[in-house]
């Protein structure tokens, strides 16, 4: 059987839900593919439901805070209430329905079942093919990466979506990974009253950033009482049905109930069949062009491109797909100023180069640092107001290259260094503006007096 379509889009998550929805909003015919959920990870394990998660236990934080600013206050937990909005939210225990007939109500015809590319234009599903008289997009997006660990597959461990899916607290939870999704949920757990400790390989949680930000979460964690292992690995788990022993690359080992898996995601284009298209089914993401092309009559966009695992990659790329196949002007792919937000307590906000980014890049690189505690806002603050407001300037150009703002709101503070960054705002001109006092962006200016 064949069919044939004007677009096909291979993977309904954020970004392909969007390229298709605007085209079939166009008046194009479009088929949209989907194996799994429609929207993808953001809307039913991802940002949203992680964030009431985390939302819940910033809630249970500030209780706490309260001796010594403002009297007393007695608090007691229950993982129940966020079980059951984390439900509510996802539609009914991962229903998509709201979302397949978002599609289908602009004219979309959604076929369920996993795609796989027959060759330029064709997509295969459960025996069918579709034809594509003008686009495929891939919009495939990521998988948990699963370590090769002795022992550990057929275990029950949790990726993220276990956890999310959780309707009670785990006693004792480890977390192999310090990136941003494991501390997140190794610091919603802790604070419900999880026993949590945490194996980063690297020597220190959140790598890829600033080593200043990870000093302020590193804290922070352990304020929580969460257990941190860095530059330790996990050699060996075992489960004997009811916990989980792990056995770290130093010998010692922890017997807990639930042990979560965090070491990142992977792209597979293995089951894609793209060699059918001229492209590498053991690449680590689909090359694209700055249109995000990716071939004759071919597209890809989110998480597959290996730009970034984040929703607001997704859309922005969705965008440009979209003017591209429908034959519109517009700005090509720029991810200089790309923005990314780990929502630990205190939240990590940066945009742009770190640091040693820019120093590898060959760029003559000036630092400014400023400490949330030492501003006015920081120090009214006062609980909770471990922070750093960090700047990296080509001193060359004047201009900023990347800005981190880790630090209570520092996902908030991060939009006056995102416009700096994209905008190219010149330097001068930043240390030149109003900052409103007292705000936590005002130690931005605190940042620039310190930059040379």
């Amino acid at each position: 059987m064949t069919e044939q379509a004007d677009v096909i889009v291979v993977g309904m998550g954020v970004g392909g839900e969007m390229v298709a929805g605007s085209l079939a909003d166009a008046g194009l015919d479009v088929i949209g593919v989907e194996g799994n959920l429609v929207g993808g990870e953001c809307p039913y394990w991802g940002c949203i439901p992680s964030k009431m998660a985390i939302r819940a236990a910033d809630l249970l934080a500030e209780a706490r805070r309260v001796d010594g600013m403002a009297g007393h206050a007695q608090v007691d937990s229950s993982w129940k209430p966020v079980a059951e909005r984390i439900r509510e939210e996802a539609t009914t225990n991962w229903d998509d329905q709201i979302a397949a007939d978002r599609f289908t109500d602009k004219g979309g015809r959604l076929v369920r079942g996993w795609g796989r590319l027959a060759g330029p234009g064709q997509v295969t599903v459960d025996g069918t093919t579709y034809r594509a008289r003008r686009a495929v997009v891939l919009g495939t997006g990521t998988t948990p990466a699963i370590p090769p660990i002795d022992g550990l597959a057929g275990t029950p461990y949790w990726t993220n979506r276990e956890a999310l899916e959780a309707t009670e607290r785990p006693e004792s939870l480890l977390v192999i990974g310090g990136g941003a999704i494991g501390l997140e949920l190794a610091q919603a757990f802790a604070r419900f009253g999880s026993d949590v400790v945490v194996v980063e390989a690297a020597d220190r949680v959140l790598p890829p950033e600033e080593p200043e930000a990870s000093a302020v979460v590193h804290a922070a964690l352990e304020a929580d009482g969460i257990a941190l292992h860095t530059s330790s690995g996990v050699s060996a788990v075992h489960h004997d049905g009811t916990a989980f022993t792990v056995t770290m690359a130093d010998g010692s080992s922890r017997t807990v109930q639930r042990l979560l898996v965090s070491v990142g995601r992977r792209v597979d284009l293995g089951s894609l069949g793209v060699e059918t298209v001229g492209l590498d089914p053991s690449a680590r993401a689909v090359t694209v062009d700055e249109h995000l092309r990716a071939g004759e009559q071919l597209w890809a966009v989110g998480d597959v491109t290996g730009h970034g695992a984040f929703t607001h990659v997704a859309t922005y790329q969705a965008g440009i797909i979209v003017r591209d196949i429908l034959g519109e002007d517009g700005p090509p792919a720029d991810y200089r100023a790309l923005s990314r937000v780990t929502f630990t307590d205190p939240e990590v906000g940066a945009v742009g180069m770190t640091e040693a980014q820019a120093r590898e890049a060959g760029i003559d690189v000036r630092v400014g640092v400023a400490q949330v505690p030492s501003t006015a806002r920081g120090w009214i603050h006062k609980a909770g107001n471990d922070g750093v407001i960090k700047l990296v300037a080509d001193a060359g150009r004047g201009v900023l290259v990347g800005g981190t703002s880790a630090g209570p709101n520092g996902g908030e503070v991060l939009g006056a260094l995102s416009v700096a960054v994209h905008g190219e705002v010149p330097i001068e001109r930043l240390r030149h503006m109003i900052y409103a006092y007292p705000t936590f962006h005002r130690g931005i200016e605190d940042a620039l007096r310190d930059l040379p």
